[in-house]
Order: C-alpha cells, then sequence, then structure tokens
C-alpha cells in the first residue's frame, strides 16, 4: 500500500540520506518487493478504511466481511465477504510490522549519523545530543501511530519524514562543516579516521540493516498474501477491479499475486 511502499522506502533510503551525502557508506537495508496502491490506509477498531483523491472509488471501508463502496454496502458472494474478512485480518496483522521497520530503519539512520558525528563534527558533543533528541522526538512520535486497533500510513510515513526532514538537512550541513575545516586545517588525526569511517559506519549498523531485510522480506511476503486475496476477489465496480495494491517480486520471478 502507499504506507508500506513508504515505510519500504524509508528503511532503504534513510540510511543512505544519513551516511550517503558525506561518504558513501556502504550500508544497504532492503527488501524482495515493491509495494503500490492508489490508496492511503488507516485502521480503527471496527474497520478498515481506504481512501484516495483521485480516481474511483474514493473510500472503501472493510468491516468483518462487509463492504462499503464510496457510499453504500454492497452485496458480497460468499466467496468474497471471506476473503474481504480474510484482507482485513491480515492487514491488521501487516501494519505493526510496518511500524516497526520504519522505526527502526530511522533509528538504523540516526546510528550511522552518530558514528559521522563522532569522526567529523566540528562540535561532536552537541552533534550527538541533536541525534539523541531527534531519535527520542521520533520514537514519541511514532509510538502512538500503531496499535493494535489503529493505523494510519499517512500518519507513520509522515512521522519519519518530518522528523527526518526537520534535522537531517541542519546535520548533514555540520557534518560537511566538519569535512571541510579538517581538509583546510590539515588535522592530520582527523583526517586519518576519515579513511576507516565506512567500515565502522558499516560494522555499527550493518547488522541490524541485514536484519531490518529479513523483517522486511517478512513484510513483502505478508502483502503478497493481501494482494493475492485483492486479485481474486469477484467483486467490480463500475466493471472494473478493485486494484486494492499491486506487489512486484524485485528479482522479477512471477507469482500469481503479482500484476503488471
Amino acid at each position: 500500500m502507499r504506507l508500506s511502499r513508504s515505510v519500504l522506502i524509508a528503511a532503504m533510503a534513510t540510511t543512505t540520506l544519513a551516511s550517503g551525502p558525506v561518504f558513501a557508506a556502504n550500508v544497504h537495508v532492503d527488501a524482495s518487493c515493491e509495494i503500490d496502491s492508489a490508496f492511503d490506509l488507516t485502521l480503527n477498531e471496527r474497520s478498515l478504511i481506504l481512501t484516495r483523491e483521485d480516481g474511483v472509488p474514493k473510500a472503501i471501508v472493510m468491516r468483518q466481511g462487509r463492504l462499503f463502496v464510496d457510499d453504500r454496502w454492497v452485496e458480497l458472494s460468499r466467496d468474497d465477504a471471506r476473503r474481504i474478512a480474510e484482507f482485513e485480518k491480515g492487514a491488521r496483522a501487516a501494519m505493526p510490522e510496518a511500524q516497526y521497520i520504519g522505526r527502526e530503519a530511522a533509528d538504523i539512520a540516526f546510528t550511522a549519523l552518530g558514528e559521522v558525528a563522532a569522526v567529523l563534527g566540528n562540535h561532536p558533543d552537541r552533534t550527538r545530543g541533536r541525534i539523541d533528541q531527534m531519535r527520542k522526538d521520533l520514537d514519541k512520535r511514532l509510538s502512538n501511530v500503531v496499535t493494535p486497533t489503529h493505523f494510519s500510513g499517512k500518519v507513520l510515513g509522515d512521522g519519519i519524514a518530518d522528523a527526518l526532514g526537520e534535522n537531517v538537512p541542519i546535520l548533514v550541513g555540520e557534518l560537511v562543516g566538519g569535512a571541510v575545516t579538517a581538509a583546510l586545517s590539515g588535522d592530520a588525526e582527523r583526517l586519518k579516521r576519515l579513511d576507516s569511517l565506512d567500515a565502522k559506519i558499516e560494522a555499527a549498523v550493518q547488522p541490524r540493516a541485514d536484519a531490518l531485510g529479513r523483517r522486511a522480506d517478512k513484510l513483502c511476503r505478508q502483502m503478497v498474501e493481501l494482494d493475492a486475496i485483492d486479485n481474486a476477489l469477484s467483486y467490480r465496480y463500475d466493471g472494473r477491479p478493485l486494484e486494492l495494491l499491486r506487489v512486484q517480486i524485485k528479482d522479477n520471478k512471477s507469482s500469481g499475486a503479482d500484476k503488471h
């Protein structure tokens, strides 16, 4: 879904953002699929809600095997009612994993930034303090986004983007300034530490990044299952399938759940 795609993108991009502009450290978080949807997803105690600004239908509600489309509850076959219930159940199970991936990806980025700050920052203690505060602010912002009964993909994606967008450019500026200072001043000790910084960052975060990649693969499998349910629905809106989400396996191996 759009939310899941944004979370997976965060898992891949925030680490790159943290290390890439300064040193391009070889740290990767990846997943085996790409997930996309025209809809934003929200969960509450009673329903799964899918909405979008462009295209039709604009609003879909799933509630215990029932389906509401735009302005009315629609009549479903027995098999489709079962599929709708399974889709809602699967989405509820997948969303906490999506939250974990987003939060862990951001934390990995902060860890990488901390390693850079220790070497490059003109004021490393101040920079570390800013990174720690960023970490706490993001964790606080996201801690209530996903519960067993509530999820908002937009809030999760916006929370990660806002927390990083507000602070990372400042941090990168400080760290680049430190690199320039080291180069211009001929600070041999700092320049020596730069030589091993890529390896230090990779050692600090790559095991976590690898573990996160495995979690992202698990989420991919969950989303493939949801995509298969979506594909199997016989219900049509104005003669067309709902197209709730699209999952593409990155290795290009075909899957019954893939859509092209």
